[in-house]
């Protein structure tokens, strides 16, 4: 069930006019609906998964309870959490990738693999059992006893298939007190999936066929045509993503939930550090605490190499986590290395405001250069193999990525100019529609605008949004 499909639409319609208008003021019917509504979504995907949900939902609510009492078992309790997490998430996520791995490397026969189907979620709500876990041990979270709103924690719709990834801080405590439903919060929410609509509809499926067609035949392609792919690519995705998590967030936001931000303009990042802090927040947040900090703290006594070894490992513990690849954990490897600089030069932590109006030439050169980095990687991301990611690479690298590239649509750049005006106009906000510069006038005819694009111009028949399947 897409966001962008007529039935979420009929099924959003209906499931909000009973959560407002019936339930709205019995907290625990409306949790109780809610816990029902968001089982029904998981279930349209695949019934047979749900009680993959429900029963490691029951598991870690368990364990939660036990962590808290903190007695002489407690690290027992953990670490039975933590297997079972990890182990859930490697079985259907990784278990093909390890087989194949090592009997490649061995040259053994391969009658192993299994015809495993990757649980849809499984990467984002098993991050939220692990630090749900985590924070009960280390005293940031109290264990829930009120099990409606833990199995409405994990399993929280409008950021179950793609995130953002919510911590238990944020998102319990809402579950249990009273939620009221203002105008203003509506219209918030009404905006920002407005803006997350347009994106994915038409933006990242407008380039989407573009995109497919270089990478499946870059063999007969130039090197420019290939690097202007790759170009693309970062558009596509950055739509895809940013406008699903715009989607995800205004839909809670409706419910009344507030949820983490997950991107924060990423586009004009000045550096890949600042691209990283702005890029899948609630991921790469996520794995600073529950990772990067310990890493930090393990290898604090060899100084920077120390620095450099733990953004490194980060990184490629990020790649995998994308999918069972070795494409994904060079591309996480990749985007380490390009931290080499910002460590040696004591960068990694200087954040810089960018101009409120117009950028100057060097926050221009800055964000080419890491848009730049961010597209070189990106081959690695969208290569079904490393034999392929090389061929990619040595066509970028040939004599011809000196000639003019195909499938220069000016519509696909009047696309892209659209949205990075509209994020460079509200790039201090919370999100690209969250306008406060413009009059109410102007912004009105913003949104018609949008409406009238979506309506004449959107891609309807492309639903599926490219995290899905991580």
């Amino acid at each position: 069930m897409q966001f962008t499909s007529l039935i979420f639409v009929l099924f959003f319609s209906v499931f909000f006019a009973m959560y407002w208008w019936v339930l709205g003021k019995n907290l625990k019917a409306q949790n109780i609906f809610l816990l029902l509504a968001s089982y029904i979504f998981y279930a349209y995907w695949d019934w047979r998964f749900l009680t993959l949900l429900i029963g490691s939902s029951a598991i870690v609510y368990f364990l939660g309870l036990k962590i808290a009492e903190k007695g002489p078992k407690t690290k027992l309790w953990v670490n039975l959490g933590l297997i079972f997490s990890i182990g859930t998430l490697l079985y259907f996520k990784y278990f093909n990738f390890f087989i194949e791995s090592f009997t490649d490397l061995f040259g053994i026969k391969n009658d192993l693999t299994l015809k495993i189907i990757l649980p849809l979620g499984i990467s984002f709500y098993t991050f939220r059992m692990i630090s749900y876990l985590i924070d009960i041990k280390n005293n940031k979270l109290k264990a829930e006893t009120d099990a409606l709103a833990f199995f409405n924690y994990i399993s929280f719709f409008p950021s179950m298939t793609s995130g953002p990834i919510d911590k238990g801080g944020l998102l319990l405590p809402q579950l249990k007190k009273e939620r009221v439903f203002t105008l203003e919060n509506g219209s918030d929410a009404a905006r920002q999936i407005l803006f997350g609509a347009f994106k994915k509809l038409v933006v990242s499926n407008t380039i989407a066929p573009i995109t497919q067609n270089i990478f499946a035949n870059y063999e007969h392609l130039s090197g420019s045509t290939v690097a202007f792919g790759a170009i693309l690519f970062l558009f596509q995705m950055y739509a895809d993503f940013s406008g699903y998590s715009d989607m995800a967030i205004g839909f809670a936001k409706l419910l009344g939930f507030k949820t983490t931000k997950n991107f924060a303009f990423p586009l004009f990042a000045q550096n890949i550090a600042d691209y990283w802090r702005k890029w899948h927040i609630s991921l790469t947040s996520w794995l600073t605490e529950y990772v990067f900090t310990p890493l930090v703290i393990a290898f604090r006594d060899y100084d920077k190499k120390g620095l450099l070894l733990a953004v490194f490992l980060n990184f490629v513990i990020i790649g995998f986590w994308h999918g069972a690849n070795w494409t994904f954990i060079c591309y996480g490897a990749l985007q380490g290395l390009y931290y080499i600089p910002l460590v040696v030069n004591n960068q990694i932590n200087k954040k810089k405001k960018l101009s409120k109006n117009f950028p100057t030439f060097k926050e221009l050169g800055n964000i080419f250069y890491t848009m730049a980095l961010v597209c070189f990687a990106l081959i690695l991301f969208v290569a079904p193999n490393l034999s392929e990611a090389f061929g990619m690479y040595g066509k970028i690298f040939s004599l011809s990525l000196f000639s003019i590239p195909q499938f220069i649509k000016i519509k696909i750049l009047a696309l892209i100019a659209i949205v990075v005006l509209i994020d460079w106009i509200n790039k201090d906000q919370e999100h690209g529609l969250d306008i406060k510069r413009l009059n109410p006038l102007a912004r009105r005819a913003m949104y018609v605008f949008l409406i009238f694009i979506i309506m004449y111009y959107g891609v309807f028949s492309n639903g599926s949004f490219i995290y899905e399947q991580f």
